[in-house]
């Protein structure tokens, strides 16, 4: 990982070996999940016998099963040991991978997929709470690498399931889920091996500040103060909302401009299939650089106003791309796919960096929690939304989405400079003459 990180001008990695061995846990998982994504409705119908109807169903109830995962996730983060959640959540979704080797039909396949789907929207949130609490003040750049890795491992994966798949054969495709089945059971061993990061959740009582009237039972927890509840914060559930729907920006690369080159443009083709393989080269390079964007909460409102205007952007020239000349209309979408993927690179670290402070450090995961949550109901819906509406609507429908998509970013830049100018809350137990003492579990 070092090498790697030499390789992509990386000066240091923060979060010390912890931090470390977790990037080498989502390239590992991202290198598994690139083998099977690239086959899965293919495996549902040559190896698992369902029809292509059967397999969008199963795939898309599956889906549905995965919005409960981040928020559940986030919930249990702030109760038991993070690692320990991570930890069953890998091994869940081991089983599911390896069980759907024996499964058959659309019954038997139905609660694997659901499985699986809540598995991974459960790690995707507990791996960006130990981002942030290992990473600490550095948790934008930390994140940035974190997003380089695993955009590495998909397309290491991808590619050997390219490869593989010259073959053809049902042993082929089973080879590639065992393969992402046994990547689960490795991240497993991995995640072992990680200490628990520091939590605020998580404390013990300095018995040196206590006086000697104060109890000293060894190991005694500290008082914890009632946790706040992303449902009843509407200044979150807002700034959530609105960041839920710019995420709709990767539904628009990955589903929304493929088609549009294919029924729309006079561009070539082949353009649909390179659209994926831009935006992995680009974030791989920039991503890290993309990390500047966040590096205080100020400086992630404040840049805000250039996604806003990105956006904007990416729908105009997408909507261009309809002009009935060959060259005009492949410098569109090459346009397009660059522009969407800089909202992409800017819009994931300044998230992921409001998305943490905004929220108060003793209900950490179930605020995180709710934001994975907006964020998997925008997957869900996002595919209907755009084939459906902005699709249809033509060059309008483009310009439409665009607009609607930077109002959403200026929108969301006024809800949280308002949040920042407030006073930070004092917890109910702030007046405690105990003072905790954060540690990390082992």
């Amino acid at each position: 990982m070092q090498r790697a990180a030499k390789a992509l001008k990386i000066p240091e990695i923060p979060g010390g070996p912890d931090g470390r061995r977790m990037l080498w846990i989502n390239l590992v998982d991202k290198v598994g999940s690139g083998l099977w994504y690239s086959v899965t409705a293919l495996y549902f119908v040559v190896v698992a016998g369902l029809d292509t109807g059967s397999t969008g169903l199963v795939l898309g109830l599956g889906g549905v099963a995965g919005i409960a995962g981040a928020p559940l996730a986030g919930r249990l983060a702030d109760r038991l040991p993070l690692t320990r959640v991570l930890l069953a959540v890998q091994l869940l979704r081991a089983a599911s991978g390896l069980l759907m080797l024996l499964a058959h039909g659309f019954w038997q396949l139905l609660p694997l997929v659901a499985l699986g789907s809540f598995g991974e929207r459960s790690a995707s949130v507990l791996t960006k709470l130990f981002a942030a609490r290992v990473a600490g003040r550095d948790r934008a750049r930390y994140q940035a690498v974190q997003r380089t890795v695993v955009n590495v491992g998909y397309t290491v994966g991808g590619l050997a399931a390219s490869a593989a798949l010259a073959a053809g054969t049902t042993t082929v495709y089973r080879l590639l889920l065992l393969g992402d089945g046994l990547s689960f059971v490795v991240v497993a061993l991995l995640v072992a091996r990680c200490a628990e990061p520091p939590s605020a959740t998580r404390t013990v009582t300095s018995h040196a500040a206590a006086g000697p009237a104060a109890p000293r039972t060894p190991g005694a927890a500290a008082p914890r103060p009632a946790a706040a509840s992303p449902w009843r914060d509407a200044g979150y559930l807002g700034y959530a909302v609105l960041d839920a729907a710019m995420f709709l920006h990767g539904v628009a690369l990955t589903v929304g401009l493929p088609l549009w080159i294919l029924t729309r443009t006079d561009a070539p083709h082949g353009l649909a299939a390179s659209v994926f393989v831009i935006n992995t080269v680009i974030v791989v390079l920039l991503q890290v650089r993309m990390s500047r964007f966040a590096a205080t909460p100020r400086v992630a409102a404040d840049s805000l106003r250039p996604v806003a205007a990105w956006l904007l952007l990416s729908g105009l020239v997408t909507a261009a791309a309809v002009v009935h000349d060959r060259w005009v209309a492949t410098a569109a979408v090459l346009a397009s796919a660059v522009a969407f993927t800089v909202v992409e690179m800017v819009q994931s670290a300044v998230g992921w960096e409001l998305s943490v402070c905004l929220a108060p450090e003793e209900a950490q995961g179930a605020y995180v929690g709710v934001y994975g949550l907006a964020q998997s109901v925008a997957r869900c819906v996002g595919p209907l939304l755009v084939t459906s509406v902005v699709l249809a609507g033509g060059p309008a429908g483009w310009i439409g989405f665009g607009a609607v998509l930077a109002a959403a970013a200026l929108l969301q830049r006024r809800l949280v400079l308002r949040r920042l100018a407030r006073p930070a809350p004092v917890p109910e137990a702030a007046a405690l003459s105990v003072a905790p003492v954060t540690v990390g579990e082992q």
